[in-house]
């Protein structure tokens, strides 16, 4: 008997139960807001969508992969790359932690490594490696949290809550609701929705937490029934929840091919850095066609017994990566794949009382791959006896000119698409040894041409929404309501639309019967050159 009570509540549709549903609980209980990502079971995804900044990837004439690696916790940049060059000065701060100068081996006479990362002397010795000095920002932020936002977000003072990659999202891009990618433009392993690929409502990287969930996933290739769902605000929260892990299916399908038309490359490592990189080994093998992956080994933050800790972890990283390579020299593809070190801060020069260190500032970026075309240093490493009022180094390279450089001379996207993901800075750019004049140059990337000036948004006004465009000049402009099936219930507006601002009740012009619960809004412009969606909530 309580069985059926509960299916006939379900089935009616108990509106008390739901009666507090809002737009905001909604995007949370569906991960739009919170990290992006929809839990399914134990594994967390998440549907990527096009954006500007996608667009201008995929279509560039450049078939380069972007790697990122982070290196989760601040990892300590004065033990990776040791300054030999003020070794006295690094000896003395660190008594206990300072890595013995037979023990290490020289990148040159200035600069070594531990010997624990000797896997790593090949790649540098065969012109696969270089590292960035000194990269950080200004008052770095000591916070993991704020840290990595403001790395992710491109945006020091860690208030923007979206990623430089992930805003081009909200930048009223064309229609992404109803035209999604083939593929993923972005791809997150190894851990759930990072800041980098959040937009105001959505987080855009096709994030795997656990890469053995992903097989399990593609293995089944099962697909929510939309059918039998009740008609009412549950079901269309139901159905809408569905809607968007089909999307994830569909992606894994494509996922699973590609990973499918590649095989192993011999026996990887045994540790979670090296899982993850096999899989994104295979994906980009298997032609998947994603640039840019974002990979993570967690650890750290070595605030105690640092020398055990670090060596362990930077052991795994050096194994991992120069296993990566071998597996893409093999597949002639080392030349295609850079690979770029990441972390949210480095770590204080002087070692603390724990045989350990706290969190710093400034460190080095490490990037690797054939395509660098020789191994050396950009930019000038911080002054160990001229440190910030913390003890910390300052930083000598700007984190943004790494991104802009990257994104600009490797990937190939077009300078005003990056300098908008940059929040509208055009920063110098690092000369990293590759550029894409050798690629196509006549056959330049291709730029979103969005009309400039023509913007879109709802305003919630005592909890009703009511859309409001702000438009450049006149034009023909056709705006249809749709529910989460796809199906339009009402055109909104059909006619000539002069400059300015304009602002529609959505209730009041679908002139329809609406309950509480999600919709989508199309806008089409000039006879379908232009093409907007987007999410809203009726309550």
């Amino acid at each position: 008997m309580h069985k059926k009570n509960i299916n006939n509540n379900l089935n009616n549709c108990n509106k008390e139960d739901h009666s507090n549903w809002d737009r905001r609980s909604f995007l949370k209980s569906i991960g739009i807001v919170a990290g992006g990502t929809i839990a399914f079971g134990n594994s967390m995804l998440a549907a990527s969508l096009p954006s500007p900044l996608s667009i201008a990837l995929n279509d560039s004439e450049t078939d380069r992969v972007l790697v990122l690696i982070r290196l989760k916790g601040g990892n300590d940049g004065l033990n990776t790359i040791i300054p030999l060059n003020q070794y006295d000065t690094y000896a003395n701060a660190r008594p206990s932690l300072k890595i013995e100068q037979n023990k290490l081996f020289k990148l040159s006479n200035e600069y070594g490594m531990p010997n624990y990362t000797n896997k790593l002397e090949r790649l540098w010795g065969e012109g696969q490696m270089k590292v960035i000095h000194g990269v950080g920002y200004n008052n770095s932020s000591l916070s993991h949290f704020r840290g990595s936002d403001i790395w992710a977000s491109a945006d020091r003072t860690g208030n923007t809550n979206s990623g430089w990659m992930g805003r081009y999202f909200d930048n009223e891009y064309p229609d992404y609701l109803f035209s999604p990618p083939e593929k993923p433009a972005a791809m997150q392993i190894g851990s759930s929705g990072n800041l980098m690929f959040e937009g105001q409502d959505a987080n855009f990287g096709f994030s795997v937490a656990d890469p053995n969930k992903l097989y399990e996933i593609t293995r089944s290739g099962s697909l929510h029934d939309l059918n039998k769902i009740p008609d009412c605000t549950h079901g269309d929260k139901v159905k809408f929840l569905k809607i968007i892990a089909n999307a994830t299916f569909n992606y894994a399908g494509v996922i699973k091919e590609a990973f499918d038309n590649s095989t192993d490359f011999n026996d990887y490592p045994n540790n979670k850095l090296a899982k993850q990189l096999s899989m994104v080994s295979r994906l980009i093998k298997g032609n998947l066609g994603t640039k840019v992956y974002l990979v993570t080994l967690d650890g750290f933050d070595t605030h105690g017994n640092q020398l055990s800790r670090h060596s362990n972890l930077m052991s795994q990283f050096s194994d991992t990566i120069s296993h990566f390579y071998e597996d893409l020299e093999a597949a002639d593809w080392s030349d295609k794949v850079l690979s770029m070190s990441i972390s949210e801060f480095g770590r204080r020069v002087k070692e603390n009382g724990s045989s350990g260190t706290d969190h710093g500032a400034a460190a080095p970026i490490m990037l690797f791959g054939s395509g660098l075309e020789g191994n050396g240093f950009i930019g000038k490493h911080p002054d160990l006896s001229n440190l910030d009022s913390n003890g910390n180094l300052i930083n000598t390279t700007d984190y943004r000119q790494v991104y802009a450089s990257v994104m600009k001379d490797w990937l190939c996207v077009d300078k005003n698409v990056v300098n908008e993901a940059l929040l509208g800075e055009d920063y110098d750019l690092l000369d990293l040894g590759f550029s894409c004049n050798n690629l196509n140059s006549n056959n330049p990337p291709t730029v979103v041409d969005e009309l400039a000036g023509f913007n879109h948004s709802i305003i919630y006004t005592n909890n009703q929404p009511y859309l409001h465009i702000l438009n450049p000049n006149e034009g023909h402009i056709n705006i249809s309501l749709y529910n989460v099936a796809g199906q339009r219930l009402a055109i909104l507006k059909n006619e000539m639309f002069i400059e300015g601002k304009h602002i529609i009740d959505i209730k009041q012009a679908a002139n329809t019967n609406l309950a509480a619960g999600h919709y989508f809004y199309r806008i089409v412009r000039n006879g379908g050159n232009q093409n907007y969606s987007k999410l809203l909530i009726i309550t």
